[in-house]
């Protein structure tokens, strides 16, 4: 299973009148990640979702789930939750999931697992209108999950929750993934992408900006902070180090970027053999927030 892929999508471009919704998206999900789609809102994310789930139909290009072309029975092997499923108030978990299975003709005997799983086996019995805005999605999570699909989609899974309801979705997504399901969700929150996934797709009005690991799309570069008593013989210094990617005047100083890195120590001990001596250095860590705002902007 290792190096599948669930979900792979090519060239995808979708236009409505004049806006480009999706304009030649093209990444691949592997198995077993917890894959999220991130973007602000606008950028095409509910689109995506749409035309892999089949209820959109794309202008050009296509996808495959489970490396074949989109076929009524693969259906069976994904679980979505795109909008608000509709619960009855007045009946309680158990019932409404035995009604949600005979919707989707499967599951029925998977009820229990499911509730478990979401953590609402002790509460099955309370009505709908009893539960809070956490149990409420919870519940909805598990209804997307009978039958045991190999694939999750999720469409903002956290909008709307207070946050106790947020923490509660974002540990089970986590613990989804744990369990070697493939999820995939979209989401505007880079905060909420950065702590439940494993790789991310960033798209801005219809275009993906980049795709891949995590760690790789939103890696953090140092940036070195530095000034001295001749800011100008340092800027001279500075310029002409190799490896430099930016250099900029930051509050009577400089912000430093190298493509490879350099540590603090390494600087200084450059610039004090240049004869310079340093009378500020500080390492800034970038932040993922910046880094996000620099992608999208």
């Amino acid at each position: 299973m290792e190096n599948t892929h669930m979900l792979s999508l090519h060239q995808l471009s979708k236009r409505y009148g004049p806006v480009q919704a999706l304009k030649e998206v093209a990444f691949d999900v592997p198995a077993g990640s917890v894959f999220g789609v991130l973007g602000p809102n606008g950028s095409g994310k509910t689109t995506l979702l749409g035309i892999v789930m089949d209820v959109l139909k794309a202008d050009a290009g296509t996808y495959a789930w489970f490396g074949q072309p989109p076929h009524h029975s693969l259906r069976r092997r994904i679980g979505a939750l795109l909008e608000t499923p509709n619960f009855y108030h007045y009946y309680s978990a158990i019932r409404n999931l035995q009604i949600a299975a005979a919707i989707k003709q499967r599951g029925h005997d998977d009820i229990e697992r499911v509730l478990k799983l979401c953590g609402l086996w002790e509460r099955k019995d309370s009505k709908f209108s009893t539960y809070s805005l956490g149990m409420k999605q919870r519940l909805a999570i598990a209804s997307a999950l009978l039958g045991n699909p190999e694939v999750l989609l999720l469409d903002e899974p956290t909008n709307g929750l207070d946050p106790a309801g947020i923490a509660e979705i974002r540990e089970l997504i986590r613990e989804l993934g744990r369990q070697g399901t493939t999820v995939i969700m979209a989401s505007h929150l880079l905060d909420e992408v950065e702590k439940v996934c494993t790789h991310v797709a960033i798209l801005k009005k219809g275009v993906l900006l980049t795709s891949g690991h995590v760690d790789e799309v939103l890696a953090s570069e140092d940036m070195l902070e530095v000034s001295a008593v001749d800011n100008a013989t340092l800027e001279n210094v500075l310029s002409a180090m190799p490896g430099l990617r930016s250099l900029r005047r930051h509050n009577g100083g400089f912000q430093v970027v190298f493509e490879n890195g350099f540590s603090a120590e390494a600087l200084n001990k450059h610039c004090f053999e240049q004869g310079v001596t340093l009378n500020y250095l500080a390492l800034r860590r970038k932040s993922l927030e910046a880094r996000f705002i620099e992608l999208t902007n």
